[in-house]
């Protein structure tokens, strides 16, 4: 099977998020739980895919969500979630088979339900994984600022900071842009996002921010600041709540710190860059779009409506 066969790739109604990277602990599952929570609040139905069958972080992250809820009595908004299980066959291209048709059993209940689907993607390729990256409306891709993850996109030449070649990962999503145009004429707007920037400015960090410039202009990618080093992320997570949530007492079990609202600020920064389509043009947007979907198969019945 090619899994980028437009065959395969049906047209659906939802908005794809993927939160996507080959290199583990970029804060894919952070991003994709903050986006999730602010698709919720702005009155969006949401479906989330936890790709991830061995770490499971983003089911992990729903689930400590509904326990605390139901702990302090809260009500907070919560994703249609489903996770892909892990295959435990002897074979791993049979898991791979397995794990990606379970995958699109999932698609298939969700893709025409649900304004938005977020798919939180491993840190390996595979099937799934490539599937995912070629339905994509808006690609997610968080790195942490420093040259190990850079590698995962581009190669540089350590003298004059020269990009000198493009990497696996990059390669792959070119890939996934290509297919997805033969598939629908659809665009993947691919958005890489510099996260867990240090506070100190160093000329590591001048010579990283240049070569990522210069990547995003050759690879068609936009470039937008992420979510500092904190810890408050960190802490977040066994709670299942985000920044984007109540920030009081009552939802984070103790009291907010300026730590939370910094935080705050930052994911609303990042929504902004990203620009999806949560706000009042961007429902008009979708609902164009579902509305053309629904009558794309049938006959223009009349020339009248061509002369209006």
């Amino acid at each position: 099977m090619n899994i980028f066969d437009p065959e395969e790739v049906m047209p659906r109604q939802a908005y794809v998020i993927v939160c996507g990277n080959e290199k583990g602990g970029s804060g894919k599952t952070t991003i994709a739980m903050h986006l999730i929570v602010a698709l919720l609040n702005a009155g969006h139905k949401v479906a989330s895919i936890d790709l991830d069958s061995r770490q499971m972080s983003l089911s992990r992250y729903v689930e400590n969500r509904q326990a605390w809820s139901r702990r302090r009595g809260l009500r907070v908004p919560v994703p249609d979630h489903s996770r892909v299980e892990r295959a435990l066959g002897d074979s791993v291209s049979q898991n791979e088979n397995v794990e990606l048709a379970r995958f699109q059993d999932i698609l298939q209940r969700v893709e025409n339900t649900h304004d938005f689907i977020v798919i939180d993607t491993p840190g390996h390729d595979g099937y799934a994984m490539r599937l995912a990256h070629s339905m994509a409306d808006t690609l997610v891709t968080p790195i942490n600022d420093s040259f190990i993850d850079f590698d995962v996109l581009g190669r540089i030449d350590p003298e004059t900071g020269e990009i000198t070649g493009i990497s696996h990962y990059a390669t792959m999503v070119r890939e996934a842009r290509r297919h997805r145009r033969a598939v629908d004429n659809g665009l993947l707007d691919w958005v890489v996002v510099r996260n867990r920037l240090s506070s100190l400015v160093s000329r590591n960090n001048k010579s990283l921010s240049d070569s990522l410039h210069d990547l995003c202009m050759r690879l068609g990618c936009r470039l937008a600041e992420g979510i500092s080093e904190r810890v408050i992320f960190r802490e977040l997570f066994p709670i299942g709540m985000t920044a984007l949530d109540e920030l009081s007492a009552e939802t984070l079990g103790t009291g907010p710190t300026l730590s939370h609202l910094s935080a705050r600020q930052e994911i609303r920064s990042l929504l902004s860059a990203l620009k999806l389509p949560i706000d009042d043009l961007g429902k008009r947007r979708a609902q164009a779009r579902r509305m053309w979907l629904e009558n794309v198969a049938q006959p223009i019945d009349s020339l009248d409506v061509l002369a209006e």
